[in-house]
């Protein structure tokens, strides 16, 4: 008996910048790349994008994702891109994939794209991003939650470029330095580009506002670690990761870009894993 062939999994990205770029590398090279198309890619500027796919269209507004028979479109563009693409990419495909998750402190924009998915049919997707253990943490949340607490620890370069220059002299640390506790919703909003993942362990776990982050800066560390603890009816969890920057942008998580994996491969993969 032959089995089925699917058709290959058509993708739309939102973004080419290190993490899609990275993404379409190890997909390329992986089991399933006969399985998948890139079919188009939303930009600002597409005289900017280089090396995308062979045969994947550039485009520019939400619009053009009409007619393009996606099945996923997976954002890794920034916060702004979320509130862009996500209703006509909910529209038009059968998934809206959020890297950029911070998007989703926005409880208005997090409202209207629940609401956009279940009237398309369609799903609002959340990868787990650059952290471990939120499979655990959002089974847990079945039962009730007391404490989940986030500590995001990164290396001073990780840290440049943001509004944790005003609130740290990250160039002449010698020892780690907590320069932010607060709540998950603060801690996107007031570094977009760092604390994205805060709303991915929120969303999983106890929400935005009962989520505690805390925000270190450690001259001491390569890596980009990430510290997840909760308590609650299920028992208790702790969880460390240690990830290796992206090489082109030390802001982002390796792990990043292979959650995205992992989620694409899941889709056309006979084992779910």
């Amino acid at each position: 008996m032959i089995g089925r062939r699917r058709k290959p999994l058509r993708i739309g990205l939102i973004g080419w910048g290190a993490i899609n770029r990275h993404v379409v590398r190890l997909l390329s090279r992986s089991a399933i790349a006969d399985a998948i198309s890139i079919v188009a890619i939303g930009v600002r500027s597409p005289e900017r994008a280089q090396n995308v796919p062979a045969g994947a269209m550039l485009l520019t507004d939400p619009e053009q994702l009409a007619g393009l028979d996606l099945d996923i479109v997976a954002e890794a563009a920034g916060q702004p891109a979320v509130a862009a693409w996500g209703d006509s990419a909910l529209r038009q495909a059968g998934a809206f994939v959020v890297t950029s998750a911070g998007a989703l402190s926005d409880t208005a924009l997090l409202e209207r794209l629940i609401a956009v998915a279940e009237s398309a049919g369609s799903q609002l997707v959340v990868t787990s991003g650059a952290l471990a253990g939120i499979d655990a943490l959002a089974a847990a949340s079945a039962l009730p939650l007391d404490e989940v607490v986030h500590a995001i620890v990164k290396p001073p370069a990780a840290w440049r470029g943001t509004s944790a220059e005003s609130l740290v002299a990250l160039d002449a640390l010698t020892e780690p330095a907590s320069f932010f506790t607060g709540s998950a919703r603060e801690a996107a909003r007031r570094f977009s580009q760092n604390a994205n993942v805060a709303v991915i362990s929120a969303l999983a776990g106890i929400g935005l506002d009962r989520t505690r982050v805390e925000l270190i800066a450690d001259p001491g560390i390569a890596a980009n670690c990430h510290r997840l603890s909760a308590r609650g009816a299920f028992g208790r969890l702790s969880v460390t990761i240690e990830n290796r920057p992206l090489a082109d942008n030390p802001k982002s998580s390796e792990m990043a870009a292979l959650s995205l994996v992992r989620m694409i491969s899941n889709r056309v993969s006979p084992l779910y894993r």
